[in-house]
């Protein structure tokens, strides 16, 4: 098969031709019909995630199935398919629970093994990881869900339990938070989004913010809180550094919820806990959303209720996926998420 495989970290990407992944007892091998290209691909790269080298990338994906494992009873050839970006062995008490996204063996296309940026790639506990595709989601859209999208779904729904009327806060405007932006807005919440980036803040108000906060100058939990008359019932932080997360809290109104979602890699962070106890605030961290969850999103999907399209900047081919994957080194030249589409 075609992959675009690196040999080490920070080592241009190639096309070349590789073995077929074998399928799993119990899993699968899809024919992939799409593959984001996502940052936490360019740090696997970079090699701040580690990964096995050479390493095939890639973990948000949706294709058909091309063969199931004899133990797989849920799933054919033919199948159009995601899976979530984190899949979960299917055994444990977190998976048997539907929690799979805190699996503690949990396998991630793209990093415990080859990823997405390939023409096959395998997937372990197909039972309890796939998620049907329904035939009017295009593999584009469906390829946007299973990191960002599902991750802002989980987050805005799940923990942050946003109502419509509520204010939503979400800090960082890349591909979670203008996710977060698209789900909250759909829902009915009024969404305030903050970025240091101005392109980045246009395209929340496009879709679907009520008014955005330049996270620059000034400071932006203050501008939260006065423009939603108190503070925000639910903030996001979906960058990921101190100053965000503590903003997110800071913005929150009496009895709000704050949900992490940006990875916090330089260590402990701070959180002004004076703020949680005494306004009795709710801190939530948030990683991925597991299979079972996703019909509900989904159906969202389907209906159009929720666009995911809309965050595509930008689809190319696979024998472009190695130079968007290097192009990240700088800042986004767009906004949007690339996309690699390799069949219809």
């Amino acid at each position: 098969m075609r992959a675009v495989v690196y040999s080490g970290y920070g080592i241009m990407p190639e096309l070349t031709r590789v073995a077929d992944p074998a399928c799993p007892a119990d899993g699968v091998v899809i024919a992939v019909g799409a593959s984001g290209v996502c940052r936490s691909d360019w740090h696997a790269w970079k090699g701040h995630d580690p990964v096995v080298l050479p390493h095939i990338g890639g973990h948000e994906l949706a294709g058909m199935v091309a063969q199931a494992g004899p133990e797989v009873t849920s799933w054919r050839a033919g199948d159009r398919v995601t899976v979530p970006f984190a899949c979960g062995c299917g055994r444990c008490e977190y998976c048997r629970a539907g929690d799979a996204q805190v699996c503690p063996r949990q396998t991630q296309p793209g990093f415990t093994g080859p990823g997405s940026f390939a023409e096959l790639v395998a997937v372990h506990a197909a039972d309890a990881n796939l998620v049907s595709v329904p035939d009017s989601v295009d593999f584009v859209a469906a390829a946007c869900l299973g990191c960002r999208f599902a991750t802002a779904f989980r987050a805005v729904t799940a923990h942050g339990r946003v109502r419509a009327g509520e204010w939503l806060a979400v800090h960082g405007c890349g591909g979670v938070g203008l996710s977060a932006v698209m789900i909250g807005a759909a829902l009915g919440a009024r969404v305030v989004a903050t970025d240091v980036s101005a392109s980045a803040l246009n395209r929340a108000r496009e879709l679907g913010a009520s008014f955005t906060v330049d996270a620059g100058p000034d400071d932006p939990a203050a501008a939260i809180v006065e423009l939603t008359g108190g503070g925000a019932h639910v903030s996001v932080d979906a960058l990921g550094s101190p100053a965000t997360a503590a903003c997110s809290v800071r913005c929150l109104r009496r009895r709000g919820r704050h949900v992490q979602v940006g990875l916090l890699l330089d260590g402990p962070t701070p959180l002004p806990m004076d703020l949680v106890v005494a306004r009795e605030l709710e801190v939530h961290g948030s990683h991925g959303m597991a299979a079972r969850d996703y019909p509900a999103m989904m159906a969202m999907v389907a209906d159009g209720t929720l666009r995911p399209g809309l965050l595509v900047g930008k689809v190319i081919g696979l024998e472009d996926a190695g130079r968007a994957l290097a192009a990240m080194d700088g800042p986004a030249q767009e906004a949007g998420m690339t996309v690699i589409r390799l069949r219809p």
